[in-house]
């Protein structure tokens, strides 16, 4: 089986909530808590699930409807933003729902 991780992107409003994903298959729903994480430049909220088995999954709301999906790849590491989460900036290749590796 090959592991991957994510980084999940969230807006200041969910900093201190957990966050949870299962896989689209279906399963147990894994949480991470959403932190303020400092950069030399700014600061983000983001929760990290350092070893998730490859496949898609779900990202769940708190009100439990879908949030978006995400694709794990072993090996890699995967960045999903939040909805309300506005890109990083010019040549931000992570698309509002989606994710890049």
């Amino acid at each position: 089986m090959s592991v991957g991780a994510l980084l999940l992107e969230a807006p200041p409003d969910l900093h201190g909530h957990e966050i949870e994903i299962s896989p689209v298959t279906g399963g147990a729903r894994t949480h991470s808590l959403v932190r303020e994480r400092r950069t030399v430049t700014k600061t983000v909220y983001a929760a990290v699930y350092p070893a998730l088995a490859e496949g898609d999954y779900v990202v769940w709301a708190q009100d439990g409807i879908p949030a978006g999906r995400v694709s794990i790849r072993g090996g890699r590491a995967t960045r999903f933003r939040w909805p309300e989460v506005a890109p990083a900036g010019p040549g931000s290749a992570s698309p509002v729902l989606g994710n890049t590796a």
